[in-house]
């Protein structure tokens, strides 16, 4: 792929999720991006298909990510929640505006089919915590440590990350119990 190729594909992918954040998915068409990027609509096509394939290319790195991150943790069967907890909200903040995006866009995305991955994730990183089949009272305390800690990720956005990460991994290890 050539360098202009390459350049103009990562700027429609930065405008796009700048309009996705602001406007929405489905409120954002291929026309606004591209006027935003003073292209034409067929330039842009050049570079994505549709709508979906330029959300999916946006959402793509989180998801290779994402896989690896899982799939090292699995094979890691570290005994430390606070290394995996480290390590994910390591990789949340890595992602943030995509999970962002997630976030405010959860029905368009999980028409897309990338939000079951997700949640296919945290029922992972849950196992990697308390087992398989554990309590309910166990299971909740993943499912609050998890969400608590990527919830961290975007609402204290304007703190210092060093700061933010110890106390989010303090309070998921409390809501674990640990």
């Amino acid at each position: 792929m050539s360098r202009a190729k390459s350049d103009t594909k990562a700027r429609a992918q930065a405008v796009a999720r700048e309009l996705f954040l602001r406007q929405g998915v489905r409120r954002t068409s291929l026309q606004d991006i591209a006027d935003r990027l003073g292209i034409t609509k067929p330039a842009l096509y050049y570079h994505f298909s549709s709508r979906e394939e330029l959300v999916r290319s946006i959402v793509q790195p989180l998801i290779e990510d994402g896989d690896a991150f899982i799939a090292e943790a699995e094979a890691r069967a570290d005994d430390d929640p606070r290394v995996l907890l480290e390590g994910y909200f390591d990789f949340q903040f890595a992602h943030r505006e995509v999970v962002a995006l997630m976030i405010r866009e959860l029905v368009a995305l999980a028409d897309l089919g990338l939000v079951a991955k997700v949640l296919d994730w945290r029922t992972r990183l849950a196992v990697l915590l308390v087992g398989e089949d554990p309590p309910l009272a166990d299971a909740t305390r993943a499912t609050v440590a998890l969400g608590g800690l990527s919830d961290c990720v975007m609402v204290f956005a304007d703190q210092p990350v060093e700061a933010v990460r110890a106390a989010a991994v303090a309070a998921a290890l409390d809501a674990l119990g640990r």
